[in-house]
């Protein structure tokens, strides 16, 4: 249970000894604890009387000043939970917890590997969609997002414990590709007899652009590429080897990416669901929810409308008889639902997606595709702008390569390492700069609201002041310092010593290390990763304010207030760690 929780129902049991009647009501008003929103206003507040005070015919007032007499009475001396309470303003009920409160929460989550974070009632199987780049296609600025954020939640709802299955739902499958295969074989021959090609994922993507210019040009070569994507569907050897060739030409090149930026990921592609599409069409139409339009077989869902207020539809099978995307999604919410298990299907897409999705929702309902049980989550994200607040793209007007942007960061890390540190040797230099330069990118983009656009700046993202990375790291690197200095032995004072907080700085410092648990499920519950690194950067602020009012060494709190560093650097470890980014020794 995490501190808030234990507040809260401390703040229950209070309310039913004041006001026993008031039992009756705690399902429909729940008591509310919130931190507090300045050090004036306490640790924590409970506004709850405000809600309370008609179901109770009482003022929000006499509400307030009962629950602060009964919190008082409950206090024990082997058990203070409060150095103050206040009611303030019409019922506001503020608290200030006990120092040995605090300090008693801090040596226990110092002491658990899970840093006090409890795991949930009910553990759930989570399908994650993320990073979905298209085959033949190099990654770029655009999957940046979705790559970084898809991969921070994959890593938090595991560290709470559910089975988690990163799923790269890459488009792998459809027209382009029977372009594609026929343009291949008019520029070499060879592959009519002998089908192995010899390309870069870059060669892939020129080829694709003519092949696109041909396709739109000339009927005759469109024609052949229809055909030519018939006879893949169909099973063709000859087209089926090519195509296999172009998906693994281009596995390569995302895996790069990948593993530059440590993601694990499991690809199923658009085509792992073709076997099933014409079971899901025939589904759709025994349970009677399609309708023709024009020869195309779509569905209809109840709120959906166009720009002139007539119903939109949710095409599933075209004129020709061919599906597309909502097609494929709704054979990709059935499989992962009745054959992956999944309690929880979680689509990290950019907002300009969402009503996509809010209809391929509403279709899987109808179809029973998505039992009510299943959650349903849209993870929405902005754009990436360049400084002047445009797209990001190429001076030559192409999109950023997602390659070009990782290896420019490392090297501009690596360039202002070596200005800070003209004395550290090549492997160490390389190593570092490669996770600050990776470690900037990613928590520029965590840092800001997943819904909002976000300014791409090198010169910001690796600074060592302010809401960065490096910040953050800088605070880690420095706790490592102070234990080299100390010769701390932890395992020992985890064994013989304890957190004793008595210093202001220390206080505040140690308050906020106890509200890890709650950030972190909160951040959870928002499914919004820069609630973590607000927090993260609030304790490396703390921190740093501790560090110059309260010395370490050589005084009598000495082994207290290295387990009060210890316990910073495990929560920035942990919290970077969940972001997906790395740790490191020196900086």
């Amino acid at each position: 249970m995490t501190l808030i929780q234990r507040l809260k129902q401390l703040c229950e049991t209070a309310l039913i000894a004041a006001f026993p009647h008031s039992a009756d009501f705690l399902t429909s008003y729940p008591i509310e604890i919130t931190p507090a929103t300045q050090d004036k206003f306490g640790h924590y507040q409970c506004n709850s009387a405000m809600k309370l005070a008609k179901p109770l015919s009482l003022t929000p007032r006499q509400i307030a000043d009962g629950m602060q007499q009964a919190l008082v009475a409950q206090r024990t001396a082997s058990h203070p939970w409060f150095e103050k309470i206040e009611v303030a303003g019409p019922g506001f009920l503020n608290l200030w917890l006990h120092r040995d409160l605090l300090s008693e929460e801090l040596n226990y989550n110092l002491r658990d590997s899970r840093l006090g974070v409890p795991f949930p009632k009910q553990l759930l199987k989570v399908v994650i969609d993320f990073s979905s780049p298209n085959t033949a296609k190099e990654m770029h600025v655009g999957h940046l997002r979705s790559t970084i954020i898809g991969d921070s939640l994959a890593r938090m709802l595991s560290f709470m414990g559910h089975d988690v299955l990163r799923l790269n739902h890459v488009g792998d499958w459809g027209t382009q590709f029977g372009m594609l295969i026929i343009h291949l074989k008019n520029c070499y021959p060879t592959l009519k007899d002998h089908p192995q090609l010899n390309l870069t994922l870059a060669d892939l993507m020129q080829h694709y652009r003519e092949a696109k210019a041909r396709f739109d040009a000339d009927e005759l070569f469109k024609k052949q590429a229809q055909e030519a994507v018939v006879a893949l569907q169909g099973g063709d050897a000859q087209s089926f080897a090519l195509w296999q060739q172009i998906c693994e030409i281009s596995r390569r090149a995302y895996q790069e990416i990948y593993d530059i930026l440590d993601i694990k990921i499991v690809e199923r592609g658009e085509s792992y669901y073709n076997p099933i599409l014409p079971k899901i069409i025939e589904e759709l139409q025994a349970k009677n929810l399609l309708t023709d339009s024009d020869g195309a077989r779509c569905i209809y869902l109840p709120g959906f409308t166009n720009r002139e207020d007539q119903p939109l539809p949710l095409i599933v099978q075209k004129s020709d008889g061919g599906y597309n995307y909502a097609t494929t999604d709704l054979a990709a919410v059935r499989q992962r639902v009745f054959e992956e298990k999944a309690d929880w299907l979680i689509y990290v897409v950019d907002a300009g997606q969402s009503q996509h999705l809010q209809m391929m929702y509403a279709a899987s309902r109808l179809a029973g595709f998505a039992p009510e049980h299943v959650k349903l989550d849209h993870v929405a994200f902005g754009l990436v702008l360049r400084e002047d607040g445009k797209k990001f793209k190429t001076r030559e007007g192409d999109t950023e390569k997602l390659i070009d942007l990782l290896h420019t960061a490392i090297l501009k890390a690596e360039n202002l390492l070596q200005e800070r540190n003209p004395e550290w040797q090549h492997p160490e230099i390389q190593e570092t700069s490669h996770a600050l330069g990776i470690n900037a990118i990613k928590y520029a983009d965590l840092s800001c609201y997943r819904g909002s656009d976000y300014v791409f700046s090198y010169e910001k993202m690796l600074r060592f002041e302010g809401n960065t990375a490096a910040f953050l790291l800088y605070a880690y690197v420095r706790v490592a310092s102070i234990k080299r200095k100390t010769q701390a032995n932890i395992a020992e004072l985890l064994q013989n010593s304890v957190i004793q907080l008595q210093e202001p700085a220390e206080l505040a410092l140690g308050l906020l290390l106890a509200q890890f648990p709650e950030v972190f499920l909160q951040t959870v519950k928002e499914l919004a990763p820069n609630r973590l690194t607000d927090y993260l950067f609030q304790v490396a602020e703390k921190f740093h304010n501790f560090f110059h009012h309260c010395r370490v060494e050589g005084t009598q709190e000495e082994a207290s207030r290295i387990l009060l560093c210890e316990m910073v650097a495990k929560i920035l470890q942990q919290g970077l760690t969940l972001l997906g980014l790395a740790t490191v020794a020196r900086m």
